[in-house]
């Protein structure tokens, strides 16, 4: 068997494992949160009987071991129970919330490989002079102010004093689109109105901005410390001796090796915006499944809290796991690795 392909079978192996335990420990956490789901579901007016027969319906009269067999049963058969929020499936309200979150968080990734990387390789080539100090100045205070605050800063500067972007929303009222993956800049195209397709750009600028900050400033400070440690390899002082151009020596020698290092906290940082997203979709009243999950955390409504939950999850391990197969392929060490342990 391939080392690719063994490697695959492992992680996923252990993101199954993993998954199920997150889902058990999300149910007993959600089991213990202090309210009665029924009575949250049915209104302080429902009558004594109605909320027991909603009991009943939701196994909440059973064991704690007893309503967690009903739930793993429900879920392999991809069934994750109705929500009490929205009275609907929670499949189906993750599946038209989802598509909104994915497309803020991969519009915020591409913002923090795009700007991240060559900050730290511009502070990496012109280390210990001005440069450098303004770009590590300018990421520790991306990295040190959460990114709700920064939502809210931007959002004043740009949206209310100097008002170039929208405030809220992925799209103008104006512009009726019909729904067909979900990612609204992608539906745009598909029903071809190319200025809807540039309002729901100018839309998703400062929210994805304000959830990459912090991811930016953690790549360029990663790919930074990284490049001027790997400029002390004596390559490349013999790199520099030879009279490389220094463009040359920055680009091809020094940020490709720092890259791999880096690689695994950037892709984790951009897993992790699936959680980070929950107040900025606050913040911009932006329709998404951090927002949705906010919503259902307060009504204690336990089968979408899981769900919930467990998509993120999902999500977080798949990009760990990309991670991973991206590295074991630009790494060329950790391939002869793999096939020397077979």
């Amino acid at each position: 068997m391939p080392p690719l392909v063994r490697l695959l079978a492992k992680r996923l192996g252990t993101s199954l494992i993993v998954l199920i335990g997150v889902s058990f420990l999300i149910f007993a956490i959600a089991r213990v949160i202090p309210g009665d789901p029924a009575r949250i579901a049915l209104g302080p007016n429902a009558t004594a009987e109605a909320v027991a027969a909603l009991r009943d319906r939701l196994h909440l009269n059973d064991s704690f071991f007893a309503q967690y067999g009903y739930f793993l049963g429900d879920l392999f058969r991809g069934d994750l129970g109705i929500s009490l929020y929205t009275n609907r499936p929670v499949m189906a309200d993750i599946a038209q919330f989802l598509p909104a979150t994915l497309e803020l968080v991969i519009v915020a990734g591409i913002m923090m490989v795009l700007i991240g990387l060559p900050l730290g390789v511009l502070a990496a080539r012109y280390r210990g002079t001005w440069v450098d100090h303004t770009v590590r100045l300018v990421t520790l205070l991306g990295v040190s102010a959460p990114g709700f605050v920064w939502a809210v800063i931007l959002m004043l500067v740009f949206s209310y004093y100097i008002r170039i972007f929208p405030i809220a929303g992925r799209i103008a009222d104006v512009y009726t689109i019909t729904p067909v993956t979900g990612f609204m800049m992608l539906d745009t195209l598909i029903s071809g109105n190319f200025r809807a397709f540039g309002d729901a750009v100018w839309h998703i600028i400062l929210p994805a901005f304000a959830l990459a900050l912090s991811g930016i400033g953690q790549a360029a400070r990663l790919v930074r410390s990284n490049m001027v440690e790997t400029y002390e390899k004596p390559y490349i002082e013999m790199a520099e001796a030879y009279g490389f151009p220094e463009k040359r020596i920055a680009n091809r020698y020094a940020f490709r090796p720092s890259l791999i290092p880096s690689l695994t906290i950037i892709g984790l940082d951009f897993a992790a915006m699936l959680g980070n997203a929950f107040l900025i979709e606050a913040v911009y009243a932006w329709p998404g499944l951090s927002r949705y999950g906010v919503a259902v955390i307060l009504r204690k409504d336990l089968n979408a809290i899981v769900g919930t939950v467990l998509v993120i999850s999902a999500m977080f391990l798949i990009m760990n796991l990309i991670v991973d197969l991206l590295v074991s392929v630009i790494n060329p060490r950790i391939r002869l690795s793999q096939r020397a342990s077979t």
